[in-house]
Order: C-alpha cells, then structure tokens, then sequence
C-alpha cells in the first residue's frame, strides 16, 4: 500500500498540485494532508487528484472551517484505519503518542521520521517552501514486513525532486 503524506501547503497552490502529481506518478493510492491548507484551491487539489484523501485542520486553516463538510476535512487528532493499519493525523505535534501504528502531524516544516514501541512517527515537511527553498512530501510505502519512506524534496531553483529512502522493519 502506498499514502502520499503532505502538509502546510499554505498559499502555494501550484507546488500543491506539483506535489500531489508526483505522488500520484509514483503509484500513490492514498493522500494525507497534515493541515495548514489555508486555502480552498489546496483542497480541490486533493479532491480532483482522484485519490481518497483525508486531511486535518491546521492552526491557519480557520477560513476553511466552513468547508469541512464539502471536503474530508477533520478536526485533530484524527484517528482511520487504511485496510488494517491505524492511523491518527494532526497538525500540531501535541498529540505525540504511540496509541496507533502511524502518527502523521505537520507544523514544524521540517521532516522527521522516527520508528520507536511499534510506531511510526512522520512530519513530511513543508510543501510551501517557506523556511528553507525545499517543497517536500513522503510517499509511504507499506509491507507486510517494513515501512519505507520515500522522503522527496525540490529546491524551488530546480525541476527535478531529489528522492531519500528509509527502510523500518515492521515490528
């Protein structure tokens, strides 16, 4: 099963999409957002990438309350399952426990990994580019046996994504 994971896309709409793109080329068959969507045209990218898609509120997100309803929204922490994997999604890192297999959350725009108890932990980084010129994501790629994270990354100045692995065994 692969899940493309992105957050705090902000008001950059086009790396949103750029994004989303380069999940979906890369066999993606989920997409979480990890919040600070700030604006609608970042969820209708979601919504016409023609993935099931889940994201979470972030602390900019305000404006977009009113759409929870029209877009799979949700207010955090969110805990789903994706076949039988548990999943809980945030924005802000205050909900850090290993209550689930994975723990996705955004925020801090910087991408961390972290496999400890049984859980993974993820942060995606930032797809914005607003503290450091890097647009990034995570394109999850998970085994029976391990979890390997596809962590991309794009200096704004250049065309191509830049790709690092990281293998976890399944515990």
């Amino acid at each position: 099963m692969k899940v493309g994971i992105l957050s705090d896309s902000h008001y950059k709409s086009d790396y949103t999409k750029e994004v989303i793109n380069l999940l979906k080329e890369n066999q993606a068959e989920y997409l979480i957002h990890a919040g600070d969507l700030c604006k609608e045209e970042n969820l209708k990218h979601l919504e016409k990438s023609g993935l099931t898609y889940v994201c979470v509120f972030g602390n900019n997100d305000f404006s977009l309350i009113e759409l929870s309803s029209k877009y799979n929204i949700k207010q955090e922490p969110y805990y789903f399952k994706i076949k039988d994997i548990s999943f809980k999604l945030m924005h802000l890192p205050f909900y850090l426990t290993g209550d689930t297999d994975i723990v996705i959350y955004g925020h801090t725009h910087i991408f961390e990994t972290d496999y400890k108890n049984g859980t993974l932990f993820l942060n995606p980084g930032e797809v914005c580019a607003r503290e450091k010129p890097f647009v990034e994501c995570i394109l999850l790629d998970i085994n029976e046996n391990e979890y390997i994270i596809h962590y991309y990354s794009k200096d704004i100045n250049e065309n191509k994504f830049l790709k690092e692995e990281i293998k976890y065994e399944r515990k």
